[in-house]
């Protein structure tokens, strides 16, 4: 027989695009400007414009309510008036570092519990570095199956240098008790050492990570414990400390990261552990060895933002009595708002996406209020949930007429007043 003759099929990397533009995109054509990519415009708040118009937002981290608070916007403009938004000039490292930086480490440090701090440019790139510079590929890491975005990615980094993971069903600790047994041979084999990553509060449920039983697992295995407590730090715990101050386990937790994105109102990151650790990650961290330092206004802001979550309470309160108020009426009103333990307030229905647009169409149409929209594939395909973020800066009577719109549109929704073939663009 002849050998065969391969043809050699000349593929440009873009061709795949054409397609499929991915989950999201491939509804870019209708959704963008509305649904994806919505303009947000005006002053941060509970009422800011969408298209033209007034509506009541539910979407923003401002869980404090500290955007636009007097104090911070005062302490910022000050801060960018005498530093500007470039200084300082280059990586920390080597030109970057300042005493401000230092001092914004330490306060975080104290605040969380824990001896050293270090500051990260951002929360998403911060976590997928330190995960890349912790976890060597003879180590092993276990973690739970609905960890955010930027611990997948730095996982995937473990995997790409030849790292071994094991996945544990959502805060399921039998399952996670099986996998550390899984990590344990397998560490024992590479001489290796565990690394197990979950989160506070689980931002797009609202449940928490359950710390507690997971500290209690010390007992029979060796691990350390890295928990991303974006969602948490300010919002839980007795002082605002975060998760682990809430189950009284600062300790038992080796390093604590939180982000200045969410109660904070601000850009930027960090993570606390012990002073070695911390340490290394100031000599090893490659997003921050190669990056830029976060800019002093932003330093300074971060600084006065810690000190009114520490020192001003009443922000924390109010956060709390808003979400209270809005999560007993909406399960008094027969909603299903899962397993939130937090702020977060998901609001479950039925329906398919097309569904699921025009539903949130009409809240933001007819009714004024804008809250984020989550269907498949990030839940299960026939359901839809609204996302709905509680601050500081709402009132009970934003929680009241929230609550009747939502059983307004809950009614039409099991009517089939939603039903459609396929999504109708609205630009």
């Amino acid at each position: 027989m002849p050998p065969k003759i391969l043809k050699l099929i000349k593929v440009d990397i873009f061709d795949k695009i054409k397609e499929s533009m991915g989950p999201l995109g491939q509804y870019g054509k209708e959704a963008h400007g509305y649904f994806i990519f919505p303009k947000l415009e005006g002053e941060i708040g509970p009422k800011m414009k969408f298209r033209g118009k007034e509506v009541l937002t539910w979407s923003i981290n401002n869980y404090l309510g500290l955007a636009n608070h007097p104090e911070v916007r005062k302490t910022d403009a000050e801060a960018t008036a005498e530093w500007g938004l470039a200084y300082p000039m280059g990586a920390r490292a080597m030109s970057g570092h300042t005493s401000k930086h230092e001092e914004l480490e330490a306060a975080l440090a104290d605040f969380v519990g824990k001896d050293d701090a270090y500051l990260l440019n951002f929360g998403y790139q911060g976590m997928v570095s330190i995960i890349d510079t912790i976890a060597s590929r003879n180590d092993v890491i276990v973690y739970d199956s609905e960890s955010h975005a930027c611990i997948m990615d730095g996982i995937f980094l473990h995997k790409a240098k030849g790292g071994k993971s094991f996945v544990f069903a959502h805060n399921d600790m039998a399952k996670c008790e099986k996998m550390l047994e899984f990590a344990t041979k397998r560490a024992k084999e590479n001489g290796g050492g565990i690394l197990l990553i979950t989160e506070g509060v689980f931002g797009m449920a609202g449940d928490i990570g359950k710390l507690d039983q997971i500290v209690k697992l010390k007992e029979k295995f060796d691990f350390r414990i890295l928990v991303d407590d974006a969602h948490g730090f300010g919002t839980m715990g007795k002082t605002g400390a975060g998760v682990p101050e809430h189950f009284g386990v600062i300790k038992e937790i080796d390093l604590h990261f939180g982000t200045f994105a969410k109660s904070m109102a601000g850009i930027g990151a960090f993570v606390g552990g012990d002073e070695n650790v911390i340490n290394y990650l100031r000599y090893n961290l490659r997003s921050q060895i190669f990056a830029k330092s976060l800019p002093m206004p932003m330093v300074i802001g971060a600084m006065k933002r810690l000190e009114m979550l520490r020192d001003q309470p009443e922000h924390k309160e109010n956060l709390w009595k808003i979400s209270t108020a809005l999560q007993t009426g909406l399960k008094a009103a027969g909603f299903n708002l899962g397993k939130t333990d937090s702020p977060v307030t998901p609001v479950f229905l039925e329906g398919d996406v097309p569904e699921a647009m025009q539903a949130t169409m009409d809240l933001r149409e007819n009714y004024n209020i804008f809250c984020s929209i989550v269907v498949y594939p990030v839940i299960p395909k026939g359901q839809i949930m609204l996302r709905l973020i509680p601050t500081a800066a709402h009132t009970l009577e934003d929680v009241e007429y929230t609550i009747k719109a939502f059983n307004e549109v809950h009614d039409k929704l099991k009517a089939g007043k939603y039903k459609s073939d396929k999504i109708t663009s609205v630009l």
